[in-house]
C-alpha cells in the first residue's frame, strides 16, 4: 500500500450523499464534509475557528453503502486519496478541483453509536484479495471502472 497520497479526515456531512450510476452501471456516491479546526488566540484569549469543506466521492459497493448509511449532519471518518481534476470554462479560464476519493468511510463513534449490518458478498467480490494465480494487477477496490472518463457525467 502506498502512503504518498493518503488523507484521513473527520468531519460532518453537509448534505445527504447523492448516489448516481454511470452508463455502464457503476455506482458513484458524492457528498461533502465540513472539517472544523478550533484554537485559542494567544493574544486575545478568544476561541477561533476555521471550517474547511471537502468533496468526497465513493465508487461501487462503498458508494451504495454510504448512500444507505450516511445522512446530513453525520460525523464521519473518511480515508482515501486526493485527486485533482481540471476543466476549461466557456470563457476559456482553466479551473481546478481537488476531491477525496474515499477508500473507507465510517461513522464517528465519539458522540454517537452505530449498528453494523454486514452485507452479503456479491458474486465476483473477494474482499480485495487477488483471485486466481498470475501477476495480473487489479485496480484498487474504490477506483473508478476501467474506461471511465473523469469528464463523463455519472448519470
Amino acid at each position: 500500500m502506498a502512503f504518498d497520497n493518503t488523507v484521513v479526515l473527520v468531519g460532518n456531512c453537509t448534505a445527504d450523499p447523492e448516489l448516481r450510476f454511470t452508463p455502464s452501471g457503476q455506482a458513484l456516491a458524492t457528498f461533502s464534509i465540513a472539517v472544523n479546526r478550533r484554537w485559542q488566540n494567544r493574544q486575545t484569549g478568544a476561541q477561533e475557528e476555521q471550517v474547511s469543506f471537502f468533496e468526497v466521492k465513493c465508487w461501487q459497493q462503498l458508494a451504495e453503502n454510504v448512500a444507505e448509511t450516511i445522512t446530513k449532519g453525520s460525523r464521519v471518518l473518511v480515508s482515501g486519496r486526493l485527486e485533482q481534476s481540471s476543466w476549461q470554462t466557456k470563457e476559456g479560464d482553466k479551473r481546478y478541483k481537488i476531491e477525496v476519493v474515499a477508500d473507507e468511510v465510517a461513522p464517528s463513534l465519539r458522540y454517537a453509536t452505530a449498528q453494523v449490518v454486514r452485507n452479503e458478498r456479491r458474486e465476483g467480490f473477494d474482499g480485495g484479495a487477488n483471485s486466481g494465480s498470475g501477476s495480473a494487477s487489479r485496480p484498487a477496490p474504490n477506483d473508478p471502472p476501467a474506461g471511465y472518463d473523469n469528464d463523463e457525467e455519472p448519470f
